[in-house]
């Protein structure tokens, strides 16, 4: 059991875009340093997985995230949204101290 994990809505997303690539179903979550917090989030759809990575699955879906990210995610919950503003994937992430406006960085 990982400690991160995808919600079938996003589950679902990362297929479809999946299948018109012609990629595995396979999402990396990785942290860079910047953004507007002092971290950001980058996803990616993996075409290999190390065997460091942690691994989650749902509804087929694989989500992965490397150990230094990890430490930095862990207990999130990865989720797609859809609003007025746009869709995107969002973190859910218990770590985050401080976030900002655009939802895809945040701080410890």
């Amino acid at each position: 059991m990982s400690s991160i994990s995808l919600t079938p809505a996003a589950a679902r997303r990362v297929e479809w875009i999946a299948q018109r690539q012609g990629k595995p179903a396979v999402l990396r979550l990785s942290v860079e340093g910047g953004g507007c917090s002092g971290f950001q989030y980058k996803f990616d759809l993996a075409e290999i997985t190390a065997s460091d990575d942690a691994v989650s699955e749902t509804d087929g879906v694989r989500l992965v995230v490397d150990p230094v990210s990890l430490d930095l995610v862990a207990g999130s919950v990865v989720d797609f949204v859809e609003s007025l503003g746009g869709a995107a994937f969002k973190v859910e992430n218990p770590n985050a101290a401080a976030g900002c406006g655009c939802g895809s960085s945040f701080g410890i």
